[in-house]
């Protein structure tokens, strides 16, 4: 538990997970946090029934709705799979303190750089989670009249009298803390896995072009053993990312379907409301969406890149000089390399910028449908 909580690269996400209970600890905190929301969520969805005939409000619900859906379903998938998580950031911080060994200071320098990125990603995630969370809910008690953060129908009960209005009121804003962290952390941690995921290849990169330094040409069992080294290290990435994609790859599909479809109606929702301030949140709902699933297609295409420049980094080692049989070992690691390592949307289709292009275009599309039909 302690190097999983002391490896600077996935500790941020790991201690908002440990102080849930989510991972690394069993206790009430987790039921604290998931049975409220999780209850919340529902009263959310049966509000949308009663919300059919405004589609603007439609919209807006459904919006909030399917994000606390996803933030709830992230966490169950969480708790229920909690050893395989722990298990892959144990490796992780196995193979991270290995790495902070190796005497060469470009890693160092990589290492170092790529772990101030994720940590800087995770914290500014968090801290953009909790501003945007305070916007949402406030922003009724500056409409002029009743209304609550996140739509809510509680069948036998009216939300807008008092004292119903206010405790309801309370409760939301109190939930939204663990809604954030239930949300939020997870998308982190996609990230600086991935990052990870690509200090490893790049480490790897690094190696396959020096493996040769400060050993003498006639000290060949010393450079068999490192291309050795390097062939162990590759496999070791390799399922790397495939333990990556199992953990993260119907989240992934739950997402492309749901922010999908969420992208195109407040698209729609942009073109036909007039109010400046909506325009504005909805402008801001928008931008969560993308920057949402941008982050997941960007880093996801990068570890897919950097995977298939290994050959490269082969090709361009000392190998000139080497036995056949250490040729052959640089070999292999060049024929694995030219099938990329995929993080996968369902184990369908790759995560690639092609297909966060792809995506978006469906959304306009089907947005400028919506938009004629209502026309």
């Amino acid at each position: 538990m302690a190097s999983i909580l002391d490896c600077p690269i996935v500790s941020v996400n790991a201690r908002v997970w440990r102080f849930w209970s989510f991972v690394l600890k069993h206790d009430a905190m987790r039921y604290i946090s998931i049975i409220p929301v999780t209850v919340m969520t529902f009263f959310m969805f049966t509000d949308l029934c009663r919300s059919w005939g405004n589609i603007q409000e439609l919209i807006i619900k459904a919006y909030f709705a399917v994000l606390y859906f996803n933030a709830v379903l992230r966490t169950l998938i969480l708790v229920k799979d909690r050893k395989l998580y722990e298990n892959f950031m144990q490796g992780i911080s196995n193979v991270y303190f290995e790495i902070s060994h190796i005497d060469d200071h470009k890693i160092q320098s990589l290492l170092k750089s790529y772990t101030v990125r994720a940590r800087m990603l995770s914290i500014s995630n968090l801290a953009l989670g909790a501003i945007i969370s305070t916007c949402f809910v406030v922003y009724p008690i500056f409409t002029g009249e009743r209304g609550l953060p996140y739509g809510m129908f509680i069948p036998g009960l009216d939300s807008f009298r008092s004292p119903h209005y206010e405790i309801i009121y309370i409760v939301q804003v109190v939930l939204t803390f663990p809604g954030c962290c239930m949300y939020i952390p997870f998308t982190s941690f996609f990230a600086s896995t991935t990052l990870f995921g690509l200090v490893q290849i790049k480490t790897l990169q690094r190696q396959l072009q020096t493996f040769k330094d400060n050993i003498s040409s006639q000290d060949k069992e010393k450079v068999k053993t490192k291309v050795v080294k390097l062939i162990e290290d590759h496999k070791r990435i390799i399922t790397y990312v495939s333990e990556l994609n199992s953990l993260v790859t119907y989240i992934c599909f739950v997402e492309f379907l749901s922010f999908g479809m969420m992208l195109c109606a407040l698209l729609f929702l942009l073109n036909v409301i007039e109010n400046h301030a909506q325009i504005v949140i909805v402008a801001a709902y928008i931008f969560m969406i993308i920057s949402q699933i941008f982050a997941f297609y960007w880093h996801a295409n990068e570890v897919r890149e950097e995977s298939m420049n290994l050959a490269e980094a082969a090709y361009s080692g000392p190998w000139v000089e080497l036995d056949n049989s250490i040729k052959k070992k640089l070999l292999l690691i060049i024929l694995r390399a030219q099938q990329p390592l995929e993080i996968t949307v369902g184990n369908v289709y790759p995560m690639t910028l092609e297909m966060f292009q792809s995506l978006l275009n469906a959304s306009y599309s089907y947005f400028t449908l919506l938009r004629r039909v209502y026309n």
